[in-house]
Formats: C-alpha cells, sequence, structure tokens
C-alpha cells in the first residue's frame, strides 16, 4: 500500500515546467504525494539539455530544484516514458491528478526548397549534442561558413558556442566530443539571419554584449529602430578583431537552400545567395512525443488555464507552445498549482514506485559520478548513455 496522504499528483516531465509546478503543489499542500515523471533517467530537462553549456549560472537553478526532492518530498520516476512503458490513462487512474508539462523535442522547419540536404540541421538537435543528450547524434560537419537562422536566445547561443575560443569555455560542461565537433568545423564566417528588423528582435540584451567580449570575434550589425536587443547589437557593432566575423543580418526571409549533394548557398526572397557551408535553423520547436498533445489540447475544455480535462492538467511549452523564459515557466506554474488544488478531492494513497524506474537516489549516484569525472576546465562530464546511465544509477561501476 502506498504511504498515508490527502491527495496523488503525477507531473509528466521532470523539466522546469515540472519542478516549479511540484514546488507550488508542495508549499501549498506539504501533505501532497507529488511524482514527477521523465522518459530520460535523468531530471531537469531543459535546464541539463536544452540551457548552452558555457551557462553554468542558469544551470544552477538546479540547485533549487534539488530541494523539492530532498526537503519538500516530492519523488522522482525516470526512464519511463508515458505511452511506452504506462499508458496515459492508466497513469490517470492511479493518481487524482495528472499534470503534462513535457517540452516540445522538434525543430520547427522552415518549409523552403531543399531544408533536407546535407549540412542543414536544426538548434534542437544541435543544443542536444552540444549538451551529450542521450538521443543526440552527430549532426555532421559545419564547414568555414555557417548561416544561423532565427531572431531568439537559441540562434545566439548556437552563435556564441561556434565562436569561443578554448579559453573561453573554462568552467563549463562542453565535453571533448562536443569542442572537437565544432573545432574540426573550422567555422570562420557566421551570418545570422533574421526574417524581422532588430527592433523586433527576441535576443536578451545581455546576450548580445556577451558576444561583443569574445575575444576571437568581429561583429558586423547594421540594427535599426528602438529597444533593447536593437541597441545592444549597436554597442557590440564593430566591436573585436578576431579570427571569425559575425555577420547580422535583419529583414532577411529565406526562399531555398542550395546544393548539389550538400548544402553550399541559402537563397533570400530578395534573391541573394549567401554561401555557406551549414545552416542551423532556430526557429522554434514542435511537439514530436506519443502524449497526442494535439489532439488532448484540441478537445480541451480549459485549455488557455491549463485545465485539459477533469484531473487532466498542462503547463508550459506542452499547454502553450514554445514559447516563455524558465522565469516565465514558474508564473504559469503558480497559476496552474492553484487551479490543481482547487479542484482536487479528497484524494488517495500514494501509488507505488513503477517497476525499473530511476529513482532520485539513482540520479545523485549519476550527478556524482559526472562531477567526479570531470576533466581539467570542465565542472562536469556529462554521460549520454542510457544503459550507463542506468547502471550508474543501480550502483553498479562503470568504466569511463
Amino acid at each position: 500500500m502506498g504511504a498515508a496522504v490527502s491527495g496523488a499528483v503525477a507531473i509528466v516531465g521532470a523539466g522546469p515546467s515540472g519542478c516549479f509546478l511540484a514546488q507550488a503543489l508542495l508549499k501549498a499542500r506539504p501533505d501532497l504525494c507529488v511524482d514527477l515523471y521523465d522518459r530520460l533517467p535523468v531530471p531537469y530537462g531543459l535546464v541539463r539539455y536544452g540551457v548552452a553549456a558555457d551557462h553554468q549560472g542558469t544551470k544552477a537553478i538546479i540547485r533549487q530544484f534539488e530541494r523539492l526532492f530532498e526537503r519538500q518530498g516530492a519523488r522522482f520516476f525516470g526512464d519511463v516514458e508515458i505511452g511506452r512503458d504506462i499508458g496515459l490513462d492508466a497513469l490517470r487512474a492511479r493518481y487524482d491528478v495528472v499534470a503534462l508539462t513535457a517540452g516540445l523535442s522538434e525543430d520547427r522547419r522552415l518549409g523552403v526548397p531543399g531544408e533536407d540536404l546535407p549540412g542543414v540541421m536544426g538548434s534542437g538537435a544541435v543544443t542536444r549534442f552540444l549538451n551529450d543528450h542521450p538521443d543526440a547524434s552527430e549532426p555532421g560537419p559545419l564547414g568555414r561558413r555557417v548561416v544561423v537562422v532565427g531572431a531568439g536566445n537559441v540562434a545566439i547561443d548556437i552563435v556564441r558556442l561556434l565562436a569561443k575560443g578554448p579559453e573561453e569555455l573554462e568552467g563549463s560542461d562542453l565535453s571533448a566530443r562536443a569542442a572537437g565537433w565544432i573545432a574540426v568545423g573550422g567555422v570562420e564566417e557566421i551570418t545570422l539571419l533574421a526574417r524581422g528588423q532588430a527592433s523586433a528582435a527576441k535576443f536578451d540584451a545581455v546576450m548580445v554584449k556577451e558576444l561583443g567580449r569574445l575575444s576571437a570575434l568581429r561583429i558586423e550589425a547594421e540594427a535599426e529602430g528602438e529597444g533593447p536587443a536593437a541597441e545592444a547589437l549597436r554597442a557590440v557593432a564593430g566591436r573585436g578583431a578576431g579570427p571569425k566575423r559575425l555577420v547580422f543580418r535583419f529583414g532577411a526571409v529565406p526562399a531555398a537552400i542550395e546544393g548539389e549533394g550538400r548544402v553550399s548557398a541559402l537563397r533570400l526572397a530578395s534573391g541573394e545567395a549567401i554561401g555557406c557551408d551549414a545552416v542551423v535553423t532556430a526557429i522554434g520547436f514542435e511537439a514530436g512525443d506519443n502524449l497526442g498533445r494535439d489532439a488532448l489540447l484540441a478537445g480541451a475544455e480549459d485549455a488557455g488555464r491549463g485545465r485539459i480535462a477533469p484531473g487532466l492538467y498542462a503547463a508550459g511549452w506542452f499547454r502553450r507552445g514554445p514559447r516563455g523564459t524558465i522565469p516565465e515557466n514558474r508564473a504559469e506554474a503558480q497559476e496552474v498549482a492553484a487551479l490543481i488544488l482547487a479542484d482536487l478531492g479528497p484524494g488517495r494513497a500514494a501509488p507505488p514506485p513503477p517497476p525499473g524506474a530511476v529513482d532520485y537516489e539513482g540520479w545523485r549516484r549519476i550527478d556524482a559520478a559526472e562531477r567526479a569525472g570531470a576533466p581539467l576546465g570542465r565542472c562536469r562530464a556529462k554521460i549520454g548513455d542510457r544503459g550507463a546511465m542506468r547502471a550508474l544509477a543501480a550502483g553498479e561501476e562503470v568504466s569511463p
């Protein structure tokens, strides 16, 4: 029998949205059973695998999430995929409430001819590889000239990591494999294309200014209009005298990607062709899981607030699409938590752990091994193999 509690809540997705939701629920009702499920053997989702490897300050929010499991009593069940290991209906039968907070994992397509050519890669695929995601594969060679399409922080993350020198990656968790992929590419020129004008760009000004401090980079930008991003771009334009050139292009609409067997140019709607060896698209994400997101939300009675059906809720990108920062996810999670608590009935006992799941203690063993294995100049050496993760979680010895 499960422990005596006043209600049981399952959260599908142990990334920031799921963790914030669990925090809000347990702060208001410490007597609840709150279980976070993730298809990966490790928690923290987007913070671990989406935040850039050199932004450890942002990743530090994990310390706050650790208190969720260590002090507030939440349980973690990793390596459990809803729809594969347990159906959504079966999960709902075990809990009073199920909240879906899984992320959106598929890169949005440009929708132009030639985007399936070798050398065209989505920012999500690139970011997962750079963060040693267990499902990631090496995206293929970059070459000397790279075009990044996008006007948000993900595009800036990609540009920054491609532009940094080895000494500027000190303290990150970028693996030798990922650093080697960037270095072998021999990137000399990066062009960042945005459909809109600089005044409409979604870059955080602080991230643009960070580019201006890179030793290997020289920056060219014509940023017209007002707004923090445009002002930051004007401040860094003309900066640097390094060997790598970064050019910002605004009002540039991709029309086609050209090449014989591999990308060789990106053609704009204006007719101009920009020669390149690789194109990285950073234009957003969409659902790629088996939870049936679109159908669930289409039939939802109150999806705008986070209620899909009685006892079934959604938060984060799963609910509102690929927009919003980590702090915005916190605010939204508090609103959805209030909705859940208002709806929650008398409740039931905590269900037993699903068989074979990696629990929080298992994750702590993985975490300890990654920290202990960190090479000089890095804060950890991420383990990117599911089998090795599971073995470590079970307390087995794993060869480096």
